[in-house]
């Protein structure tokens, strides 16, 4: 398995510049998942990768060597796609076995790697059996399986679990993480549902407008976002957004907004900067339901309250913007009860520049 380098990638249909000049490091084993809203450009960059479009400025390594101008075919690469691509007329087995017909592979090379693949994938039953006659996961676990019978140096995966249910998808995040653990394979993933992101990735790549945002660990950019797009993006619910302006204090800096004010920690960036005008991030979960009065308490009045069982999001007003509060129920009688305000960590709360988007520098939340 190897690894994948894309040193300024650009892609332009005719005058108009769609992927911005992209930089990208995916060790070798290592799962990347590229996460974005639509049209942001991470399935071109996944096709530029598999070589279905072409390159218009820039370098695409893989496994140390260009391959900016080698045909898809030679690039040792395999994409599993959105809508399975599987043909009708064949079974599960010669669907699996196609890509190894066309390379001339012997017979008993092809009958080892489907029966190989289809026991890694639970399909070994339905070997004969033709996709109408197969569930959406099971074509999906198809079309996996005719990635993994090439053995390839990378694998490439178009939403793969788009068109299947919510069940479905849950048990196909958590096939697909299995089988990279199983495999050691280096793969690239791409996907506009952050969830899968967040339980996928070794690293995530958020991408918005052509252009990479972020990159890091899963925990790192739910806790650090680097700025409000990426804090907006990750998290469901995705992190509240307060704007405010900052007054000091001899305590330290606080955040005025709507009449009321939270405490922040003390930033080093933030010194000398009172009446400047900041966002606050703060996530839903580390929200504090309260019922008294006291320092650093928000007053709000709930418009909603979804009951999920062993939690429940509080949906408010704040400052204008919607606000949302994720509470647990579980040891906590009457939590939801005349709820009236809530309380929250200033270390918890991430401070981003309202013209720019940018946080703040100084900021570093554990995990």
């Amino acid at each position: 398995m190897s690894g994948v380098s894309l040193e300024g990638i650009v892609k332009a249909y005719g005058a108009v510049e769609v992927v911005h000049g992209i930089d990208l490091e995916v060790q070798e084993q290592e799962f990347v998942v590229l996460v974005g809203p639509s049209g942001c450009g991470k399935s071109t960059v996944l096709r530029m990768i598999a070589g279905l479009e072409e390159i218009t400025a820039g370098d695409l390594m893989i496994d140390g060597r260009l391959v900016n101008r080698v045909a898809p075919k030679d690039r040792d690469v395999a994409m599993v796609f959105q809508n399975y691509a599987l043909y009708p007329h064949l079974n599960v087995a010669e669907n699996m076995a196609f890509g190894l017909r066309i390379r001339k592979e012997t017979n008993d090379r092809v009958e080892a790697a489907v029966a190989e693949a289809g026991g890694i994938l639970g399909l070994s039953e339905y070997l004969e059996r033709r996709p109408a006659d197969l569930s959406g996961g099971q074509r999906q676990r198809v079309a996996m399986g005719r990635a993994i019978v090439r053995r390839p140096k990378v694998f490439l995966f178009d939403e793969p679990l788009s068109n299947l249910d919510a069940k479905l998808r849950s048990q196909m995040r958590a096939e697909i993480k299995r089988l990279h653990k199983r495999l050691g394979a280096t793969s690239i993933y791409v996907t506009h549902d952050q969830v899968e992101a967040m339980t996928l990735a070794d690293r995530i790549v958020v991408m918005h407008d052509g252009r990479i945002e972020q990159i890091g660990a899963p925990m790192e950019l739910f806790l650090n976002p680097a700025n409000t797009f990426v804090a907006g993006f990750l998290g469901s619910p995705p992190m509240n957004m307060v704007r405010a302006r900052l007054t000091g204090g001899g305590g330290g800096p606080i955040a005025d907004f709507a009449g009321q004010s939270l405490p922040l920690a003390p930033l080093a960036a933030l010194r000398g900067g009172e009446g400047r005008e900041v966002i606050l991030g703060i996530r839903p979960e580390f929200v504090t339901v309260t019922g008294a009065e006291g320092p650093g308490r928000i007053e709000v009045e709930p418009d909603l309250i979804e009951t999920l069982g062993s939690e429940a999001l509080i949906h408010t007003t704040l400052a204008g913007e919607p606000f949302v509060i994720r509470a647990t129920t579980v040891d906590q009688p009457g939590i939801l009860d005349g709820i009236s305000g809530f309380s929250v960590d200033p270390r918890l709360i991430r401070i981003f520049d309202a013209e720019t988007g940018s946080a703040f520098p100084g900021q570093a939340f554990a995990q």
